[in-house]
Order: structure tokens, then sequence, then C-alpha cells
């Protein structure tokens, strides 16, 4: 069975019986079940697609590392400078204490070193991608030269997302919030057709497909390239 295979092939084991997982679970509330196994889902696609596009480019998987860590964003110090002397002297006594910590879904080393964050959602609307957008611009800050995806399942975000086409045109509303950033994101979805809220997946099946997982593959090893490349095989 190849990658693309055992893909879809977990994807439908997780879809279909997630609802009488969730119905038979005394531990947690129906809804938290099927929040958590939507998200570890599309974490795990993730992963088998990154590892995929590594593949695809020659690559040896040695080399490649994806993790779940924790980056320290530090305060900037020209901050201080506009506050109270009583303020800024506790800060700056405590400074090693004031940052802020963003864990992204799956941080991508190449030979040890960040090349990429992805962040995973089972859908996307554009309040979602707002946050998403200040948490990638500010790990930016400390690593500039690194590239961002979004890999969502489903999208929320107007436009053609929904529509899978090899080149989306995006939506009006998603390219106004891009526009603010400083941050070049590549949007992955797996799943045709906007989200419906009255129609979800785990009830009102749909199928994922080997023609969107080759294509997230191609776009996430056309971003793995320069990677590739820079570090040589």
């Amino acid at each position: 069975m190849d990658e693309v295979q055992q893909i879809i092939e977990k994807y439908n084991s997780v879809i279909k019986n997630v609802e009488a997982k969730a119905l038979s679970s005394q531990e947690r509330a129906y809804g938290g079940v099927i929040r958590s196994e939507k998200g570890k889902l599309v974490e795990e696609i993730s992963r088998l697609i990154i590892t995929a596009s590594w593949r695809k480019l020659n690559q040896n998987l040695k080399r490649l590392e994806c993790r779940r860590v924790g980056f320290k964003i530090p305060i900037k110090r020209n901050y201080l400078k506009k506050l109270e002397p009583e303020i800024k002297n506790y800060i700056e006594k405590n400074i090693r204490d004031f940052y802020y910590l963003y864990k992204p879904d799956i941080a991508v080393f190449i030979d040890n070193k960040l090349a990429v964050v992805v962040e995973c959602k089972a859908y996307t609307e554009n309040a979602m991608l707002k946050r998403i957008l200040v948490d990638f611009w500010l790990l930016k800050q400390r690593y500039p030269d690194i590239n961002f995806v979004l890999i969502q399942l489903e999208s929320q975000l107007g436009g053609d997302y929904s529509k899978l086409p090899a080149k989306p045109l995006g939506s009006p509303s998603t390219h106004t919030l891009l526009s603010y950033f400083d941050v070049d994101l590549k949007i992955i979805t797996l799943l045709k057709e906007e989200r419906d809220i009255k129609k979800p997946i785990h009830k009102f099946f749909k199928p994922l497909t080997r023609k969107s997982l080759n294509a997230a593959i191609k776009t996430i090893a056309e971003v793995l390239k320069r990677w590739a490349i820079q570090t040589g095989k």
C-alpha cells in the first residue's frame, strides 16, 4: 500500500468512527472528543504529507524531523521606554520571564535547523487565520528565513480555496489579512466544498482523494525544495 492510500484509509477510519467513539465516551463531552480526534487526524495526515514530500525530493529521511516544540518570543526592549519607571524596573529585573510562548502544531527541522512551521486545522475561517498570521509573524521575527504552511481539511475562508484549484485565487477577506503581515503563507485545503456547520464531515462524509493529497505533497515539496538544495543531500 502506498503512502497516499495509507493516508486515505487513516482518514476514512477516523472520520467514519469518530461519531460512535464520541457517543460512547464517558470521560469527555461529545464535542470535545470530536474536536480532539479531528485535530489529531489533521496533524497525523500533515506529518505523513511532509514525509512523502521530502521523499519525493529524493532526500534522506534522517535529515527530516517533525517536532512539537514551543518557541519563546521575547519582549521588545524598546517597548520598555514607553512605560512608567516602576513598571519598567520591574520588567527589567524579571526580563527572562517576559516572553510569549508559541507552540505550532508542527515544526519541521532539516538537519536540526528550523525550516518550516505548519498549523493543522480541521477547518479555518478568517478570524482563526488572523490569529495564525499573528503567531507566524511573531515567529518570523526570530527566524526570518523559515516557511509557513496552513493545512486544513475543510475551508471556511471563502473564495475558491474549497474548490481545490492548483493555484487558488483566494478570497477578499483572506488576501486583505495577508496584506497586513509580512508572511509568505501556503494554504493547503484537502477536502472539496466549503465547510457547512450544519453538515459536519463525521455525519456527512466527504472523501479525501488521491488528487488532493498528491497536490498537497507537491506543494509541500516545493516549499521544502530550497531547504534540500540549501543543505545538500
